[in-house]
């Protein structure tokens, strides 16, 4: 059965930077393209990265591009999200989230349960 357990959400100031990870169990994450989405109150959830089966193309929204890196480490059947330059229109709760499939396609399988990002001065 697929299993996340994301963590590394939590407070912090404009600027700074956080990085989410996404331990996975049950499947092989180098199997899988990996996304991350977001949804902010009163927002419609948004795709905001994807990380393809390996190697590991990948995909980032303009919203985050430049700022946004999504990684894999195999051995550790874990993907992450490493924010920089925070801004607090990203303020949102943050899903992980095995897409259908090897490569990025945006469909989702399978979430996570969420973490928490609040970028507040």
């Amino acid at each position: 059965q697929l299993h996340f357990v994301e963590s590394g959400g939590g407070l912090v100031q404009p600027g700074g930077s956080l990085t989410l990870s996404c331990a996975a169990s049950g499947f092989s994450v180098d199997n899988y393209a990996i996304g991350w989405f977001r949804q902010a109150p009163g927002k419609d959830r948004e795709r905001v990265s994807c990380i393809s089966g390996s190697p590991g193309s990948t995909y980032y929204a303009d919203s985050v591009k430049g700022r946004f890196t999504t990684s894999r480490d195999n051995a550790k059947n874990t993907v992450y999200l490493q924010m920089n330059s925070l801004k607090p229109e990203d303020t949102a709760v943050y899903y992980c989230a095995a897409e259908v499939g090897y490569y990025c396609s945006g469909y989702v399988g399978h979430w996570g349960q969420g973490t928490q990002v609040i970028v507040s001065s």
